[in-house]
C-alpha cells in the first residue's frame, strides 16, 4: 500500500487554525489533499490531526481520518518522524502492508500532482530511504555578510569576497513540503537529513513556508500567479 500522510494538528501558535484557514477561497489543508488524489498515486490519504474540526475538514475535501493522532504526539516539540511512524505502525495493526509513504504537509499549497510523482520515481528509482526535496538558495550563500550590532556589514566568508557568484557551488535547503520514504526508514526513524537520503529539487515557485502572515500573503500571490499561466 501506498499512503500519503498529512500531518495537520491544531494548535499552530504562529497563525492560529494555520492549517484550516482559508487561502485563496478554500482551507489550506484541501490544496495538499486535492495534489494528492490528482497525483493517482496513493491507496490511501490519510490527515493525522488530534483536533476534530481539522478532521471534520479533512474529510470535507476527500481525506480520510481513520484515528485522531495521539496527544503525546501533538505538541508544539514533536517531529515529522514520529507522527508519520505512528500512522503506518497504526495500518500496519489493522492488518495493512505499507510499503511506501508520503508525508505532505498541510500547508504545502503549492504543490502540484507532477511533483509528487516525479519524487516518487525517484525513490522508486535509487537504493535510498528518503527522497528530500529541496530548493537552491536564491543566493550564494559563500556571499552571505555578517551585520554586527553597530551596524557594520563584514563577510561570512572573506576568502569568497571576489569570487563571480557563478562559480560558485550553489547549495539547497529542505523546502519543508514532502518527503517521500520507504515505510521501514520511518518506522526505524532513519534520519531524513542523512547520507539515506536523495536530494529532489522543487522550483522555488513551487515552495513557500508559511510561519508569518507575509509569508502566507506570499503564497497566495504565488499560487494566483501559478493559476495565471495556466500552471
Amino acid at each position: 500500500m501506498r499512503l500519503c500522510v498529512i500531518p495537520a494538528r491544531g494548535g499552530s501558535k504562529r497563525i492560529p487554525r494555520k492549517n484550516i484557514r482559508p487561502f485563496c477561497g478554500k482551507p489550506i489543508l484541501a490544496y495538499p489533499i486535492a495534489a494528492a488524489r490528482a497525483s493517482g498515486l496513493f491507496d490511501r490519504i490519510v490527515v493525522s490531526t488530534e483536533d476534530t474540526e481539522i478532521a471534520n475538514t479533512a474529510r470535507e475535501h476527500g481525506a480520510e481520518v481513520p484515528f485522531l493522532r495521539p496527544a503525546e504526539l501533538a505538541d508544539d516539540h514533536t517531529g515529522t518522524l514520529p507522527v508519520i511512524a505512528q500512522a503506518i505502525r497504526w495500518f500496519i495493526e489493522q492488518g495493512e502492508t505499507v510499503s511506501e509513504v508520503c508525508a505532505l504537509y498541510a500547508t504545502a499549497a503549492l504543490i502540484e500532482p507532477v511533483h509528487l510523482r516525479a519524487a516518487y520515481d525517484a525513490l522508486r528509482a535509487s537504493d535510498r530511504d528518503y527522497v528530500v526535496c529541496v530548493v537552491r538558495y536564491p543566493h550564494p550563500i559563500q556571499r552571505a555578510l555578517r551585520l554586527d550590532a553597530d551596524g557594520t556589514i563584514a563577510p561570512l566568508h572573506p576568502e569568497y569576497r571576489v569570487s563571480r557568484t557563478q562559480d560558485l557551488e550553489p547549495f539547497y535547503f529542505d523546502a519543508g513540503q514532502f518527503y517521500w520514504g520507504r515505510a521501514d526508514a520511518f518506522l526505524r526513524a532513519v534520519p531524513l537529513h542523512s547520507s539515506a537520503a536523495l536530494g529532489f529539487v522543487l522550483p522555488a515557485h513551487a515552495v513557500q513556508d508559511i510561519d508569518t502572515e507575509e509569508d502566507w500573503r506570499r503564497a497566495e500571490a504565488l499560487y494566483r500567479l501559478g493559476l495565471s499561466d495556466g500552471s
